[in-house]
């Protein structure tokens, strides 16, 4: 069976319309600061933000889970946290949001820590991405 690494990150073209809709609300946030709207300027200081937060994490992070038979790691703004297979409980929960079915790995570590991933953090279905996980860690490492 393959035992080679696995990653899962947001699709770039979601990371670059990010990065766009930042460089747009950046722009409507100078101009709202030249005409003397003092609430709108508010309100876009912090579309602003948050596009520029969402970008960020999706640049930075990447890839934000990868896995092999070893284990996994978290990719996070703090670092990479890795986890041995022994040490992690891997579920895929259906949760209700918005009318809509969604679907989230719930990765729980043995230290407390509880990750949550979902299509956008993975770029692809979290169904998928759970079973290639079931199946590395079910692949015993070859030591090599």
């Amino acid at each position: 069976m393959d035992n080679s690494a696995r990653a899962w990150a947001p699709k770039p073209g979601l990371v670059g319309v990010g990065w766009v809709l930042t460089a747009v609300a950046a722009g409507a946030l100078g101009w709202s600061a030249t005409s003397g709207d003092r609430p709108g300027t508010l309100l876009l200081a912090v579309v602003t933000a948050a596009f520029l937060a969402a970008s960020l994490h999706g640049t930075v992070v990447r890839p934000r889970l990868s896995a092999d038979g070893d284990g996994l790691r978290v990719r996070t703004l703090g670092g990479t946290r890795s986890h041995p297979w022994s040490r992690v409980d891997l579920r895929l929960t259906t949760t209700r949001r918005y009318g809509r079915d969604a679907q989230v790995i719930e990765l729980d570590a043995v230290d407390g820590q509880l990750t949550v991933f979902g299509w956008v953090e993975l770029g692809t279905d979290p169904h998928e991405v759970h079973e290639e996980l079931l199946r590395l860690r079910q692949t015993p490492h070859s030591a090599g």
